[in-house]
């Protein structure tokens, strides 16, 4: 596989229909920007649909926008239906939009704001538009995850809402985390029908507006390793890329940056932490996951 995957190698995309949550600004702009440039039909998946309108002008193609917010489930259902009526089938999930290091804070549906947001909130989604997802040959269901997965990571099952106690960075590493274990195990799901495959990636360190809850101890030190070290949300979008776009992309691979660290540079295969790839944690996740959202994936 080429280790100078760069936005002149994404393949073309007419014919194909993806749908990029949090399309309107850093990586999903971008993602959604390049896909829709190569000939995708691409909507924008949206909280505030006067900004959604406003990045869906500045995208030359086939660009609409969709109002969901990935806090209320109640929102997540209406979107998804209607995606269901506007799109009979679907080629790519993009599963971008998320929060990080926020203040304790839950959502619509009482649950904590970034597990709900990062992970739940993309769980259901996925669950909702999975059949038209399944008849397409060559679909994909990209989730966003991060280095962020390594970084005092765990399920909490005795305490996944923070109710007792919160720390911002430990959640948002579960919510990550969370990711790739919803990704590992919905593609042993989908591998029996061999039509749809699902992959995850990560954007290194990557200038966008994703880092303004950093806390207060660490913003000095973050806001000088972004000064380094940090690309362009166009160089940070291109692992999600080719992870929906490379012909040669397999279910349940992960890939990100190819520079040391995986901080920057272009995207490769990369691996992720050994407890992400527990398939007793991911099953468990998937079960819990369920009961919280009320979705499931009965054809799988």
């Amino acid at each position: 596989m080429s280790s100078n995957w760069t936005e002149q190698t994404i393949p073309d995309q007419h014919g194909r229909v993806a749908i990029v949550t949090g399309g309107n600004t850093g990586l999903g702009f971008q993602t959604a920007r390049m896909l829709a440039e190569r000939g995708a039909a691409v909507v924008l998946a949206v909280r505030d649909i006067e900004k959604g309108r406003h990045a869906a002008a500045r995208i030359a193609g086939d660009v609409t926008v969709q109002a969901l917010d990935l806090t209320s489930l109640e929102s997540i259902r209406s979107a998804a239906a209607d995606l269901r009526s506007a799109h009979p089938r679907i080629d790519l999930l993009i599963n971008n939009a998320g929060v990080m290091f926020t203040p304790k804070q839950t959502t619509a549906d009482g649950l904590e704001r970034q597990f709900g947001t990062n992970h739940l909130g993309h769980f259901a989604l996925t669950g909702l538009l999975l059949d038209q997802l399944l008849p397409v040959h060559g679909s994909r269901v990209v989730t966003v995850s991060s280095n962020g997965h390594r970084i005092r990571a765990a399920i909490h099952f005795d305490d996944l809402q923070w109710e007792r106690s919160y720390d911002r960075i430990a959640a948002y590493g579960q919510s990550k985390l969370a990711n790739l274990m919803f990704t590992y195990e919905l593609q042993r799901r989908l591998s029996q029908y061999g039509t749809t495959i699902a992959v995850a990636a990560h954007p290194g360190v990557s200038d966008t507006e994703l880092g303004r809850n950093v806390p207060a101890v660490l913003r000095v030190p973050l806001t000088w390793l972004a000064r380094l070290f940090a690309q362009k949300p166009e160089m940070g979008a291109l692992p999600t890329l080719r992870a929906a776009t490379d012909p040669a992309v397999i279910g349940g691979q992960y890939y990100g940056p190819g520079g040391r660290g995986e901080i920057r540079g272009c995207p490769k295969l990369v691996d992720s932490s050994h407890e992400s790839h527990d398939q007793g944690i991911q099953r468990r996740l998937w079960d819990v996951s369920e009961k919280l959202t009320g979705v499931t994936f009965p054809q799988i």
